[in-house]
């Protein structure tokens, strides 16, 4: 089977974390998790002309990662990371590098070369790259996944651009918390999880809509009536930083080279599972990621 071709569009940035600084920004992430469950692909970004800008690009470089990096004068971007029992909250700073993403015929033309684009609400949250994104998921080809993880942050959103990107997207991914927002602002509370994904899927014809519970489970319900819901396995957590785009990635990966479903979701759970208990959004690999899932239905 041929290789599959994965994009992801927006942010590239630093998390200044208690630690230090790491690279990161989840459609960075998604693209270094397809990656190495064995897409190819690139992150399309922007970063600054400045000291960090060029030391997020050698970071991308040195991570493996390929990437269409625009350069301008705005500010590579930062992002202050407090961790609190593990779970990380964001400070996100505005007008930087990639708030201003400029459509390109190179852009265009990589885009139509995907299996998989992966997008979220953040990098849309200023006119220029807002326009870029928008105009890049037109060019898709037929057929291509376009994966939405909603990814929402303080308020850098609304409900017109959640429903504008619905409408893009073949496939939604959200948390619990992102759930209860989005059944509120859509006026279908009081649905259970398993419905109201199925309202997602149904009235924005997707494909898969992908719900998180954190430590609790997850959970995938498809377009013909199949799902897959598994519990999250308990491991001793560095810290959460990436592992929701750990999960998105291994997914889509999985799912372009012909997987199950349940294959698919087990695969990515265990790869979530294991970038927690490792510091950093892009741990190294190890040759086998850890069934974790085997490992606790063994204690059970």
């Amino acid at each position: 089977m041929k290789q599959p071709i994965v994009l992801s569009l927006g942010e590239l940035l630093w998390d200044m974390l208690p630690g230090g600084k790491r690279a990161g920004g989840a459609p960075a992430n998604f693209i270094y998790h397809a990656m190495n469950n064995g897409a190819d692909g690139y992150s399309i970004s922007a970063v600054g002309e400045d000291a960090l800008g060029d030391e997020l690009s050698d970071a991308v470089t040195n991570a493996g990662i390929k990437s269409i990096l625009q350069r301008n004068a705005w500010p590579t971007s930062t992002v202050e990371v407090a961790l609190k029992n593990g779970i990380p909250e964001y400070t996100i700073v505005r007008n930087v590098a990639w708030d201003h993403i400029v459509l390109t015929r190179e852009l265009i033309e990589q885009v139509g070369k995907a299996d998989a684009v992966c997008f979220g609400t953040l990098a849309l949250r200023s006119p220029e790259t807002h326009d870029t994104i928008i105009e890049l998921l037109k060019h898709t080809k037929p057929g291509a996944m376009k994966f939405f993880d909603i990814n929402l942050r303080g308020d850098h959103y609304s409900k017109e651009l959640i429903t504008e990107l619905l409408w893009q997207a073949t496939v939604l991914k959200l948390n619990d918390a992102e759930l209860l927002l989005l059944q509120d602002m859509f006026d279908i509370r009081g649905t259970s999880d398993a419905d109201a994904c199925q309202w997602f899927i149904n009235h924005f014809d997707l494909e898969y809509t992908i719900l998180t519970a954190g430590s609790e489970y997850s959970s995938i319900f498809g377009r013909t009536g199949e799902s897959s819901t598994l519990s999250t396995p308990h491991v001793k957590v560095a810290d959460t930083v990436g592992a929701g785009d750990s999960f998105s990635g291994t997914f889509t990966s999985n799912v372009l080279q012909g997987v199950s479903l349940r294959a698919a979701h087990r695969a990515a759970v265990n790869t979530a599972a294991y970038v927690c208990t490792q510091s950093g959004a892009w741990p190294d690999y190890p040759q086998t990621i850890p069934d974790y899932l085997a490992q606790a239905e063994a204690e059970n």
